[in-house]
């Protein structure tokens, strides 16, 4: 660290001066002094304190924290230097911020109209088109086709969370504790961003079941990092929902190391107080080569597994209807390397764009897929500020992080030991870095860390080509590109809306246009979800209220709450093959928390929520001791046939709803609560005002219209129909598409 020109980071009233002579030797003598120095002989008594003393040579005592300080230092400065071996480890590290600061310093490079970059340093000519893909919101048919691939091969596929970043602009904070927590921990429609992803994931598993009656647990890796105890949350909280009902060894967390954030004014690392440097997690792009490190691959093709889908937490539409499966479909079929699901850009959010590159080097014509981020625009001559619906940056979808990859050929370019294993490395100087000295004055400095971009890892599957290629050459190329409707692809929950930003007028006036307060924050992407519900249900012949745009509903909640289990579907051709008819009327929510499900003709004004306990199977321990989630086994049911459920609901006025958590005031609910393996049904009735419908495990209640109301009939649930249920959709595939049928026992 010292020989990187870090010796601040030690300083105690060291005085180290300048001195006319070569780098290495400076580096030598200030390592020198601090071994002189440094007196740990007394830091066990307690009496250091957090800084230094002088004992009687001269030297600086050290105390018990500043010892953990430096213990901890010790710590930090040896896992970089472990993990950025392949480009020097600490002195690498540095050498490559300094780099990229003084690219930085440049002026913008430009490109021409055609965009063309050349980059005479190298004798290439580069050049970036927008790439061409399959529209799965278009061409229907090759969708579901894709999508069932992907069904079809989810027992080759894996599933890999980068969860190790910092998530400074959520600003989640821990009511209770006041600590600091990560985006996994957000609570979002009433989970955890973290659980959403694991009930999508369980979503697509029990589709699996139901059309070929097995089983497939999906082993999941999670890339944690130490940022706000990031690994000991995300632990503990798998540990509190027992895994999930998968068993700890289909998980495999492993973290990421922190590195040093550095002024962007000369490059020097930020510090807290001596020994203790500002630091960050490294970027989701360390993913690759840490997980070679740590034996993920290894552990993921022990489990049988050829490829995987990528995602991250804060994305939570990711998994819509067919886009994950069709993503991950498309390249286990087509055996290739990587693929990108991607969407139209929203301009002036801060994603970056794909691109389909095109270079010549040595007389060879190179063609793949790739990324640019928003942070290396201007390298490109594309403008990042207030862009024109006719700018360059408006020719390109945007990246989402949505990636399928094929497991070898990532851990092939990961074990390379090479600056090829940490893809994408940029210094992204254009937000300040925020943090608390020794003293307790906060300080915030224009400033980053070395960072790793995880979808750049496709810069290493170019395809080559001896002369230049035209129109077409994406049907040929190891990596691949699929679209959908953006709200289907992407939405995140990345940052907190700012408490200023609740005027209709603000927005209305904002340079980036008036959605503009709502991109990426939870209560943007919730107004995304009941517009995916609107597309689905409206399709059902049910009647609802359209989603209007967001600064609609800047002083008020969205027309409707509206929240399906994903394992109603995934797919939408499932799900609408469950509903059919009836309205949804504004102001009205709904919560169905059940597979098991029929919706015929019903009408709702007002809350209804149907909560099952067994949603898509049971829990069973099994032979190690774990409880592992039994798909079908004991589920609960409900129907619903030519229903009207009237009730006030939501207190759409009270200033205590926070619509994004799913935590609002109810006036009247109709609520509908199955232990075990119950069933609910109802027919011909109107369920009117405040009701709470408990049904034990291993009955069935049924709801009917009398002379006097309501008739509530409950029995027992015959003993041969426990585990089965007295119904149950049966699911078949015809062709590319997916049939239910209704099964009565």
């Amino acid at each position: 660290m010292v020989a990187a020109g870090q010796d601040h980071v030690f300083d105690m009233g060291f005085g180290f001066e300048d001195r006319e002579m070569s780098s290495v030797k400076t580096a030598l003598y200030s390592l020198a002094k601090i071994i002189e120095k440094l007196d740990f002989s007394n830091g066990g008594n307690g009496n250091g304190g957090n800084g230094g003393r002088e004992n009687q040579n001269g030297g600086v005592l050290v105390g018990e924290d500043t010892q953990q300080d430096f213990n901890n230092l010790l710590k930090v400065l040896g896992e970089v230097e472990d993990f950025y071996d392949c480009i020097g480890g600490i002195i690498g590290y540095q050498i490559m911020v300094l780099e990229l600061l003084a690219q930085s310093s440049f002026e913008t490079q430009s490109i021409n109209n055609s965009n063309h970059l050349h980059e005479s340093m190298e004798c290439e000519f580069l050049e970036i088109h927008p790439p061409i893909g399959c529209d799965l919101s278009s061409n229907t048919e090759y969708a579901s086709q894709a999508a069932l691939w992907g069904i079809e091969g989810l027992p080759d596929l894996g599933e890999i969370y980068p969860l190790g970043g910092s998530a400074d602009r959520l600003g989640l904070v821990d009511s209770e504790t006041g600590e600091c927590l990560p985006a996994a921990m957000l609570p979002y429609c009433g989970r955890t961003l973290l659980e959403g992803l694991v009930r999508d994931l369980q979503a697509r598993e029990f589709l699996y079941f139901k059309l070929y009656g097995k089983q497939c647990i999906t082993p999941v890796a999670i890339m944690t990092s130490s940022a706000k105890n990031n690994h000991e949350h995300i632990t503990s909280l798998c540990e509190k929902l027992r895994w999930f009902g998968r068993g700890r060894s289909s998980f495999r967390l492993f973290e990421q190391p922190l590195v040093p954030a550095v002024s962007a004014e000369d490059g020097q690392w930020l510090v807290r107080k001596p020994f203790v440097p500002v630091c960050k997690p490294g970027g989701h792009g360390v993913i690759w080569k840490l997980a070679y490190d740590k034996g993920v691959f290894q552990w993921l093709y022990d489990h049988g597994r050829k490829g995987a889908t990528v995602r991250q937490v804060s994305n939570v539409v990711a998994a819509t209807d067919v886009t994950l499966l069709a993503l991950a479909g498309i390249g286990l079929h087509h055996g290739k390397k990587l693929g990108f699901a991607s969407c139209k850009r929203n301009m002036g959010a801060t994603e970056g764009i794909n691109v389909l590159i095109e270079k010549n080097l040595d007389g060879e014509w190179a063609y793949g897929l790739s990324c640019i981020e928003y942070t290396e625009f201007d390298k490109f001559g594309i403008t990042s500020r207030h862009p024109s619906p006719n700018s360059l940056q408006a020719e390109f979808p945007a990246n989402t992080n949505i990636l399928y990859v094929d497991l070898p050929s990532v851990e092939l370019v990961a074990s390379s030991r090479s600056e090829r294993s940490l893809p994408g490395m940029v210094l992204n100087t254009k937000k300040s870095i925020v943090y608390t000295d020794y003293f307790g004055n906060q300080h915030s400095v224009p400033g980053g860390r070395l960072e790793c971009t995880m979808q750049n890892i496709a810069d290493n599957f170019l395809n080559t080509y001896p002369s230049r290629c035209f129109k077409g050459v994406e049907d040929n190329l190891d990596t691949f590109i699929v679209y959908n409707e953006r709200r289907r692809v992407t939405s995140s929950a990345k940052k907190k809306r700012k408490p200023s930003d609740t005027s209709l007028h603000q927005i209305l006036n904002c340079l980036s246009g008036k959605n503009r307060f709502y991109m990426q924050t939870p209560d943007g992407s919730l107004l995304d979800i009941m517009r995916n519900a609107y597309d689905l249900l409206s399709r059902c012949d049910i009647d609802l209220p359209k989603v209007q745009s967001n600064d609609k509903y800047v002083d008020s909640g969205p027309p409707f709450l509206i929240f399906l289990h994903p394992a109603l579907g995934p797919v939408w051709e499932v799900t609408r093959q469950k509903f059919s008819g009836g309205s949804i009327s504004k102001g009205s929510e709904l919560q169905v928390e059940v597979a098991e499900f029929l919706w015929r003709n019903v009408q709702l004004d007002g809350s209804m929520i149907i909560v099952a306990e067994n949603i898509i199977g049971s829990i069973r321990i099994d032979d190690k001791g774990e409880p592992i989630l039994q798909h079908g086994h004991r589920c609960g049911r409900c129907k619903l046939c030519n229903v009207t459920v009237l009730n006030d609901g939501i207190d759409w006025t009270s200033g205590d709803n926070v619509y994004w958590k799913h935590d609002v005031c109810r006036s009247e609910a109709l609520k509908v609560i199955l232990h075990g393996n119950a069933e609910f049904e109802a027919y011909n009735v109107i369920i009117q005002g405040n009701h709470v419908f408990e049904v034990p495990d291993g009955y069935k209640m049924k709801i009917t219209s009398g002379d006097s109301g309501l008739v509530v009939q409950m029995d027992l649930i015959p003993q041969n129909l426990m585990d089965n249920g007295s119904w149950f959709w049966k699911y078949d595939t015809n062709g590319s598409h997916i049939l239910l049928e209704l099964v009565e026992l």
